[in-house]
């Protein structure tokens, strides 16, 4: 970490450590649990009759219930704060735990994931909010990016989990108690322990203090001539959660649509690539070596996005990730047939592992650019919703193509709409957002 100075005199060091304990600590904490249920909750399915397509489905779930909570947690977090919406989540979290518990019927597990996506997304957008209005835009990104790379560690470590679990209890459900006490400890934490709120109020009462001390030094009492003061009081305008989604209609229609489609490429590779191995006769050890292999490379990655967004702009970032990814998944539609098809598909994963890598804190990067200063909650909650929807789309699409042309040529669709989005990102970023060096 570099010692880059903010505006308040703060460095990007400083601020990470600051916020370690109780943004970042929660968030892997929260994350670790959720992906330890992850990779079980289709088998859970299966073992209450479930076949196939509805194991998928509950698994769906979560992300279904993340799309539908993410404007409703954003009227949340402008009326209670960051802090007491992630204790609500928390708490609504865990009768979802206990749902899957006690469930003896697919509805009532279907039901409780539903939940439990909802609270992620509160959960989500109660750190995006807390460190939209507390992080300077001079060391922004980074800050987001170790935020992203919070809930990606879930992903990579949560299934190793789960399986350690499964090789000690025999049952899948030590998973969901495992997510459970997460739940309970960062309901602990975000309740009880030092809050990052006031911490963060009382640096920026102190600087303004400093500043009026400063002011006072600089410049002559003023006399009280006894004339009427003339101009405005400023007041905080309170549009609600659909007069702030129509006023940034402009950006949401535009950054959020290209921000959807980045969205939309990252969540086809979960599905897209076992399928391509599978499908050119590779076994199942082989692909999940290539796939674990790509997963450590976008992880390692996850610092270097924020370095490169705040040190020379977001597009370094978003639009080279767009183009790896998009221009890997054209370039291998085009070698399921070849001899050498096992290797292509090692390469391409690798190089789409490096532009997933690279993209890692963007949309939360670019929310918090364009998010209004005053009540930036319900701004994100839209934001969110755009971004989710894409990746909620993203599986159905591939299915689709995949059954109604070619796995090939569903490929080459996806990578272009990634080309597009690179487009879209070029056009709407200098448009919309700030750029970090003028901060």
């Amino acid at each position: 970490m570099t010692g880059d100075t903010g505006p308040g005199g703060g460095t990007a060091a400083e601020a990470i450590r600051r916020y370690a304990p109780m943004v970042y600590g929660p968030t892997a904490l929260y994350s670790l649990g959720q992906g330890a249920i992850l990779p079980l909750l289709p088998i859970i399915a299966q073992e209450l009759g479930a076949d196939l397509a509805t194991a998928a489905l509950v698994t769906a779930m979560i992300v279904v219930g993340q799309l539908c909570g993410n404007l409703p947690a954003g009227w949340l977090v402008s009326r209670l704060g960051e802090r007491y919406t992630m204790t609500a989540a928390s708490v609504v979290s865990l009768v979802g735990i206990a749902g899957m518990l006690l469930s003896r019927h697919l509805g009532v597990l279907m039901a409780s994931t539903f939940v439990i996506g909802l609270c992620a997304a509160a959960f989500a957008l109660a750190r995006h909010t807390f460190m939209t209005t507390r992080v300077p835009l001079a060391y922004r990104a980074r800050s987001l990016s170790l935020l992203g790379g919070s809930f990606r560690l879930g992903a990579f470590t949560g299934p190793f989990v789960s399986a350690g679990l499964l090789a000690l209890f025999g049952r899948e459900q030590a998973s969901i108690w495992f997510f459970g006490a997460c739940l309970v400890l960062v309901g602990l934490l975000v309740t009880f322990g030092p809050d990052p709120e006031q911490k963060a109020a009382q640096a920026a009462r102190a600087e303004r203090a400093a500043a009026r001390e400063s002011i006072d030094h600089d410049s002559a009492p003023s006399e009280d001539t006894g004339e009427a003061v003339t101009g405005s009081i400023p007041i905080t305008e309170r549009i609600g959660m659909f007069g702030t989604i129509w006023r940034h209609r402009a950006v949401l229609s535009r950054l959020g649509v290209a921000a959807a489609s980045l969205s939309f490429l990252r969540a086809s590779r979960p599905a897209l690539l076992p399928l391509w191995g599978l499908s050119i006769g590779l076994d199942s050890s082989s692909i999940a070596l290539i796939v674990g292999i790509a997963g450590a490379l976008e992880f390692a990655l996850f610092y270097a996005s924020g370095q490169v967004m705040d040190r020379f702009g977001r597009l370094w970032a978003s639009v080279p990730s767009l183009l790896l990814m998009g221009g890997a998944m054209i370039a291998m539609s085009f070698t399921h047939d070849l001899p050498s098809a096992a290797m292509w598909f090692g390469v391409f994963a690798l190089v789409i592992a490096v532009g997933n890598g690279l993209s890692s804190g963007i949309l939360l990067t670019l929310g918090a650019d364009v998010a209004p200063k005053q009540n930036p909650a319900a701004f994100l909650g839209a934001w969110r919703t755009l971004t989710d929807a894409g990746g909620a789309l993203s599986p159905l699409i591939v299915s689709a193509l995949t059954a109604l042309v070619s796995l090939s040529a569903g490929t080459a669709v996806i990578g272009a709409v990634g080309l597009l989005g690179a487009i879209g990102f070029i056009r709407w970023v200098p448009r919309f957002v700030p750029s970090p060096r003028r901060d």
